[in-house]
């Protein structure tokens, strides 16, 4: 079968991975001082960071709407045998409850729920696009990916709380006291749904060395396929020896590195790093 994987943008993957494996980004949209840009079309990361530094308020992300979905399924349903979507969880946004919406005009469109987000979500799209290109049915790929998305393992630690502070999603206390102790929290996904893990203290860079280890130390029951090291402008290095800290405790076969688009941006701010990998 000729098969197309699309996938909305918070999959947070690099153009250079989505043109090896031919699939198509569609964008979510950005919200700043009331006016709407398509996530990283329109707006990217930086100009949020600028935004926020120059005083402006936090941005906030909107969901595709089910006639966009319709106008990028169109074409797409009438040139290949099948399309296969991937959103985000959700728990987190009306994107997959819209993208089932204008599935349903379409006899060959199936959408799935990554019930993740970042490259959480990342995972599953490039498992598919895999599979489409090893050319597995629609039907195998759409069950593969339903059965791995209970297995992604997603996680971020955040160096500080103030873009939770001004989106609303702690208090100015609580993100004064977080900063004043040096506490780095590490956002985990768990049934699709965020919550608050393990609270890291002290510096940011010890912070993360020790996050890595506490993910990876140990493990058996970690896919060895691939791991993604996922964060927005973090100090210089940082990401390298995120690697080194790895290929210690596993040895995947394949490292990759990409930077979080602005959903993630939007409420964890600079700073913000994770590992995200799949349980087998």
């Amino acid at each position: 079968m000729n098969i197309k994987i699309t996938a909305d943008s918070t999959c947070d993957l690099s153009p250079g991975l989505t043109e090896k494996y031919g699939i198509q980004i569609l964008p979510l949209y950005i919200v700043k001082e009331g006016k709407s840009y398509k996530d990283m079309e329109e707006i990217v990361p930086q100009d949020i960071f600028d935004h926020v530094s120059a005083g402006g308020d936090i941005t906030s992300t909107a969901a595709i709407n089910a006639d966009d979905y319709i106008n990028y399924f169109k074409p797409l349903s009438e040139q290949y045998d099948a399309v296969i979507h991937i959103d985000i969880s959700s728990d987190f946004s009306s994107c997959y409850q819209n993208a089932c919406i204008a599935a349903n005009e379409f006899e060959n469109v199936y959408v799935i729920d990554s019930r993740n987000l970042s490259t959480g979500s990342g995972l599953l799209v490039l498992e598919a696009a895999e599979m489409a290109q090893a050319g597995e049915s629609a039907e195998k790929i759409v069950n593969r990916l339903n059965n791995l998305a209970l297995k992604v393992e997603a996680s971020f630690v955040i160096d500080k709380l103030d873009y939770l502070r001004k989106g609303g999603r702690c208090s100015a206390l609580a993100a004064l006291g977080a900063n004043l102790l040096s506490l780095r929290p590490c956002i985990e996904v768990v049934d699709g749904k965020m919550k608050v893990g393990k609270k890291y203290r002290g510096n940011f860079e010890k912070c993360i060395d020790q996050y890595v280890k506490e993910r990876l130390e140990g493990r058996f029951d970690i896919s060895k396929k691939r791991i993604f090291i996922t964060h927005t402008p973090t100090a210089p290095g940082l990401a390298d020896a995120v690697r080194r800290a790895i290929v210690k405790y596993v040895q995947f076969d394949e490292i990759l590195e990409t930077n979080a688009g602005c959903t993630v941006s939007s409420h964890c701010g600079p700073s913000t790093l994770g590992i995200l990998f799949i349980r087998e």
